[in-house]
């Protein structure tokens, strides 16, 4: 690992850590309040997603929906007006929008291969914006003169890396460079997320074998055609399934090339020295 003691990491002039785990237990709470104490350098998976490597898709998106009024289309075709996507470290909402659901498209849903090939452009973008993680620690120091750095990144992390092999590439490459740190919640926090999702359901993106497996699975104990399906239902229908898929993997990556904080934990953090104070004991713990 990137620092092989409790004093390693407490003794290093510059630190990195690099969190995941499910969305809601606390990853960019923590990243912010780092953040606000000046000395800490906040990369955002999931905004380098939207800024960088989904941005043109995005913005086509929105721009092709423009193109059916043909009041905006004649202002666009005139290059009157500019369609863009107003993405923040707060408002990712334009990269989940994109995403969409599958399903019935008077519902708001998408055919289900266009589902595919959005979920595959996600895949894609969210590797690039993790291999890119390197590259931002070194900027951070290099031209902003931060001592430490955060990547804060999204919970599908797990969908694309095997933390049961050795050499997989992409966290190879992040251990390289920061500490993995898993944010852990217990059954409470599962049952809660679980009851948020429910009431908001937002597009996720999932390892490609297990969507196509909920996807036929969905279909079969529904008995509706693609065509038909409630793209909130499906969503729903899923997330436990997907909460519990995506457990074992971060518990794999943890074991393997990290260590393990809980969101009770995380959510105590104050300050920049209870969280030195927290990473610290859990290397103990791991050593």
């Amino acid at each position: 690992m990137f620092y092989k003691s409790a004093q390693d990491w407490r003794d290093a002039p510059q630190k990195r850590v690099l969190f995941f785990g499910m969305s809601g237990l606390g990853k960019t709470y923590v990243s912010n309040v780092l953040r606000d104490t000046g000395n800490w350098f906040h990369y955002s998976i999931d905004y380098r997603i939207g800024t960088r490597y989904m941005g043109e898709y995005i913005a086509d998106n929105a721009k092709a929906e423009a193109m059916k009024v043909p009041f905006l289309r004649d202002l666009l075709l005139s290059d009157s007006i500019y369609i863009g996507s107003n993405i923040t470290f707060e408002i990712l909402t334009p990269v989940a929008a994109y995403l969409g659901k599958p399903g019935d498209a008077a519902k708001g849903g998408l055919e289900f291969s266009e589902y595919q090939r959005r979920q595959d452009q996600f895949r894609m973008a969210e590797i690039h914006a993790l291999l890119d993680t390197e590259y931002f620690a070194s900027r951070a120091q290099r031209l902003y003169d931060y001592p430490h750095f955060i990547c804060d990144t999204g919970a599908s992390i797990c969908e694309w890396v095997d933390g049961n092999n050795a050499d997989d590439p992409i966290l190879k490459e992040l251990s390289k460079h920061t500490l993995m740190v898993w944010i852990k919640g217990d059954e409470a926090h599962t049952e809660e997320l679980v009851r948020r999702f429910d009431r908001a359901p937002k597009p996720m993106s999932y390892q490609p074998e297990f969507l196509l497996r909920v996807w036929e699975d969905y279909l079969k104990e529904s008995g509706v055609k693609e065509a038909n399906v409630d793209p909130d239902h499906f969503l729903r229908w899923t997330y436990a399934q997907a909460l519990a898929h995506r457990q074992p993997r971060y518990a794999a990556m943890a074991a393997n090339w990290g260590v393990t904080v809980t969101a009770d934990e995380i959510s105590a953090v104050k300050d920049q020295d209870s969280f030195e104070d927290l990473i610290a004991s859990a290397l103990e713990k791991r050593g």
